[in-house]
């Protein structure tokens, strides 16, 4: 695999000309207009111009733990119809119990609300989010918005994006969704898979070379090259998903008959159409990539693109294990031990659980692939399981058909419904110490369900679904799907959509503005949140210093999923797994904004903060009553890697969160998720941090710097008695962005 360190232009689809050495009629500018990506977005761009884009979405799409708060959200600012399909699926929150009825109270609201505003509801257990998209909404051109981050059809033509749920409400509320115009990466494809490689394999390949150097971040990858034709429908699919993992805004391919015959497989031939870049088109990078070298793969614990072959890791366990160890107490803070160097037996890697699901792993092919594998063998009667979890019901109807839902059945798997329990930890958590193989989508510290705060670890290891067969097949001893010297029958898949008729509610459109609203007594309204002070106290309440913090550190997922229709019920989970002391931290503080808000003094609900102002009126003698906002703040490295929720910044802000401090923004949907909720993003320069956990800091004139547009803005440790300086700065901001955090939220905002 070889990333290019200039830009390239791609000739006639095929040939890869470094910028460096173009000798071609035609402009930068112009061959830049050639590709898939912009030929997309000037379509859905409303701006009028291309360099700072104004995007209308064709379809919207969320599940169970965010289509609650989106609604509500956009409810409060006067929602009276979708304005575009919008599906609402049920996922996620639909196995455990937690909290009574919970689970199925929000089902209902988003059943009556697709009644009342006109949209799509899909029941729980008939697909997981992404595959409904692909089989029912995907088309070639179109762009699709999702409040989950795996949001991506590119590999159908469709240019999606995953973003935190307020995004969804600007559509809702026929606003736009703004960026500048994103950098266009190509991914050329050549070669062809060996046996044994499926579509987990190359992506987490390619999330080992770009995750870390950021090469495609918050860029659109473009699939192109002649290696893309030697690839199923399926197989880009699977790629495609994981793209998200390495932090670009969206991707897009080239299509093709293969395309073709997946729309007309699932009854929908007149979505597709050819998209493939221009004659000569320029690309900000490029990562060529053959896949005739690509490996069965591993992403070890705890991201992603810790990744290695299956093959290295074998024949170095205990370096690579070791390594795993060290980095592990990291991102674990040494508050558990870990081991993975005592699932060692005899020289080979024992596993404990086998997971094929969700819409990364439960695709048809996956699983056909995993059962040939699996053929006559059996899973074992040890520690070692294996669960399969188709993505629809359709793939599932048509696994029983063709004979391989009893193949699985009979090696001593189990095969469960559409369901994406086990990829955000809220279905088969593992035992505590033990250690899992998934093809799932991530691999982050707990996200698989254990509870560091009750002293519980166990781990994932991210590797595509024919290797997890082989290693089923193996009784749980690690094992290659290059092993496997069988033969694959590569069953043919054909889509019932029947099933769909049948339990998926369609309002076609059409809202019911007579339809009542069913609400459970856990689904809650926003708080209210003050617009921003014109000077502003905010205390250090957390200090992370991981080199990544990640969205379900933030705000655990798992069976907290279930309270996210309440936002100081979930609140209270808020960094929990992390920092456990920050709720209580973040409350104590935020008494003085309430205070504020209430009319009274601040000092007398928080005494502490009597020697803060003594100092802070030494030099800035005005700032106190009616001109003051109290909060807190976090200090992260590089917050906000993974998934959309919104809730990774809700629930601070409900907390009386006012900001984040950080070196670097993960994602670009973690910052606008702050933005959203009116936080200040703040940004420090690396180095030695001017305060500590605990400190008090004071940011005199804050409305007027964001007002104003400030290059820098200057604030102050009060410590000591004393105010010492620093800068931050907030990066660019649209006017509109600007406007949301002046007036704290964008509920306030849309209520102009």
């Amino acid at each position: 695999m070889k990333l290019y360190d200039t830009g390239v232009y791609l000739q006639n689809g095929r040939d890869i000309i470094p910028a460096s050495q173009a000798n071609l009629p035609v402009s930068q500018e112009e061959a830049a207009k050639n590709t898939i990506a912009y030929s997309i977005l000037e379509a859905h761009n409303t701006s009028g111009n291309m360099e700072k884009l104004q995007i209308k979405f064709d379809k919207l799409t969320s599940h169970d733990i965010t289509f609650v708060g989106i609604i509500q959200t956009a409810r409060a600012s006067g929602l009276e119809k979708f304005p575009v399909p919008y599906v609402l699926t049920n996922c996620h929150n639909s196995l455990c119990a937690v909290g009574g009825t919970i689970n199925e109270d929000d089902h209902m609201f988003g059943l009556t609300c697709a009644k009342k505003y006109g949209g799509v509801y899909v029941p729980p257990h008939q697909a997981v989010i992404h595959q409904f998209a692909r089989e029912m909404l995907a088309a070639c051109g179109k762009m699709i918005l999702g409040s989950d981050s795996h949001t991506r059809y590119g590999a159908l033509g469709t240019m999606a994006m995953g973003e935190g749920g307020p995004e969804l409400v600007k559509q809702l509320l026929c606003q736009t969704y703004d960026i500048n115009m994103p950098g266009v990466v190509a991914v050329y494809l050549k070669g062809t898979p060996r046996p044994g490689v499926g579509p987990q394999d190359v992506a987490l390949a390619i999330i080992g070379k770009v995750f870390a150097n950021g090469y495609v971040k918050n860029k659109v990858m473009e699939f192109v090259g002649p290696g893309v034709a030697n690839l199923s429908a399926d197989f880009r699919i699977g790629i495609d998903v994981m793209t998200t993992e390495t932090t670009c805004l969206s991707s897009i391919w080239q299509t093709d008959e293969k395309i073709e015959e997946f729309y007309e497989i699932h009854g929908r031939a007149e979505d597709y159409k050819e998209l493939k870049p221009g004659a000569v088109a320029y690309y900000d990078g490029c990562v060529e990539i053959d896949l005739d070298e690509i490996k069965p793969m591993i992403a070890m614990p705890f991201h992603p693109s810790n990744t290695y072959t299956i093959d290295e890791l074998n024949a170095n366990l205990d370096d690579i294990l070791a390594d795993v160890e060290k980095k592990a107490q990291v991102s674990l803070d040494g508050k558990v031990p870990f081991s993975l160097r005592n699932k060692v037996i005899d020289g080979r890697l024992y596993v404990d659980q086998g997971i094929i699901a969700g819409c990364a792993g439960g695709g048809f092919e996956n699983i056909c692939a995993a059962a040939d594998i699996l053929k006559g063998c059996s899973i074992g009667a040890d520690a070692f399981t294996l669960s399969v979890y188709p993505a629809s019901t359709p793939i599932y109807m048509e696994l029983a058909k063709n004979g391989v839902l009893a193949d699985l059945l009979g090696t001593g798997a189990v095969v469960k419904t559409a369901f994406c329990g086990p990829c955000f930890g809220a279905g088969d958590t593992p035992a505590n110490n033990a250690f899992s193989i998934r093809h799932t989508t991530r691999n982050f510290p707990n996200r698989e369900g254990s509870k560091i705060q009750n002293g519980q670890i166990s781990s994932v290891a991210l590797m595509d679904a024919r290797s997890i067969a082989a290693t089923a097949a193996n009784k749980g001893f690690l094992t290659s799907a290059e092993n496997y010297t069988g033969s694959y029958t590569n069953q043919k898949y054909f889509f019932d959509k029947t099933i769909y008729e049948n339990r998926v509610f369609d309002s076609k459109g059409v809202a019911d503005p007579e339809a009542e609203i069913q609400f459970g007594p856990n689904i809650k309204d926003w708080p209210e949140m003050a617009p921003l002070a014109e000077n502003l106290v905010l205390k250090v309440v957390s200090e992370i210093h991981d080199p990544v913090t990640t969205t379900d550190e933030l705000i655990p997922s798992g069976e907290t999923s279930s309270y996210r229709s309440n936002p100081l019920g979930l609140a209270e989970f808020t960094l929990s797994r992390k920092d456990p002391a920050y709720v209580g931290r973040a409350k104590e503080v935020q008494k003085a904004q309430q205070a504020i808000q209430n009319g009274e003094c601040p000092i007398d609900a928080l005494p502490e903060l009597k020697e803060v102002m003594e100092t802070v009126n030494k030099d800035f003698p005005e700032a106190g009553k009616g001109n003051l906002g109290v909060g807190s703040t976090i200090f992260a490295v590089k917050p906000g890697d993974g998934s959309a929720r919104e809730q990774a910044a809700s629930c601070q802000k409900v907390l009386g969160g006012w900001a984040n401090i950080a070196n670097e923004y993960a994602t670009k949907r973690y910052r606008s998720n702050l933005i959203n909720w009116g936080m200040l993003p703040f940004l420090i320069q690396e180095g030695e941090l001017p305060f500590t956990n605990g400190d008090y800091l004071f940011f005199p004139g804050i409305r007027k710097a964001v007002e104003e547009k400030a290059g820098t803005i200057t604030g102050y440790t009060v410590k000591g008695g004393s105010l010492i300086p620093f800068t931050v700065t907030l990066g660019e901001l649209t006017d509109d962005e600007r406007e949301i955090i002046l007036k704290g939220c964008l509920i306030n905002y849309n209520r102009r």
